[in-house]
């Protein structure tokens, strides 16, 4: 975050270099490494109590260090893809009342995800609909092969394909909220 003046406080920089840092493989390697030298030494130090606190208390510091610098570098992520996403949900066609869930509770993100499934279920279902009358023996074919169906005969023109998308991505976004839902 950014304090008033636009320069990053010490540990938003301190803990975003952290979480990069860990990540990187050097840093895997390095940690085997530690733990190789460190029980490499046992029989030198006779694997005395104190030999066995050495990386006790280090891992243990460091570990719960790790959690708080994760988490702060987490949340700013979290919040920068919630930007990001409200941003792309104000220039979309998609329903701005989408901006901001995430800060719901459990049951009202539960309740919107049902609901967004009977909708998607329902449009995928007017979707199977359109098809099967496309497809039904009819005598007047169009060039692809699909019957038009009776809005279409009428000049009305349905985008089957568009309606089965849809309900395709409305389906995906369910289960991928659901999946972090459940996390």
């Amino acid at each position: 975050m950014s304090s008033p003046n636009g320069r990053n406080n010490i540990f938003d920089r301190f803990s975003t270099a952290v979480a990069e840092w860990s990540g990187k493989p050097i840093a895997f390697v390095l940690a085997v490494m530690l733990i190789a030298i460190w029980a490499l030494t046992g029989p030198i130090f006779g694997f005395s109590e104190t030999w066995q606190l050495v990386v006790n208390t280090a891992t243990t510091i460091v570990t719960f260090v790790m959690v708080f610098v994760l988490q702060n570098s987490q949340n700013r992520d979290g919040r920068a893809v919630q930007a990001k996403l409200d941003e792309l949900i104000l220039t979309s066609q998609a329903a701005n009342k989408f901006v901001g869930i995430e800060k719901l509770d459990e049951r009202e993100l539960r309740k919107l995800s049902d609901r967004l499934e009977e909708q998607a279920k329902a449009l995928d279902d007017h979707a199977d609909d359109i098809e099967e009358e496309k497809t039904s023996a009819h005598p007047s074919f169009s060039p692809d092969g699909i019957k038009p169906s009776a809005s279409e005969e009428l000049g009305e023109a349905v985008d089957v394909r568009s309606l089965r998308s849809g309900a395709q991505q409305n389906e995906t976004r369910r289960r991928t909220r659901s999946g972090a839902i459940s996390r």
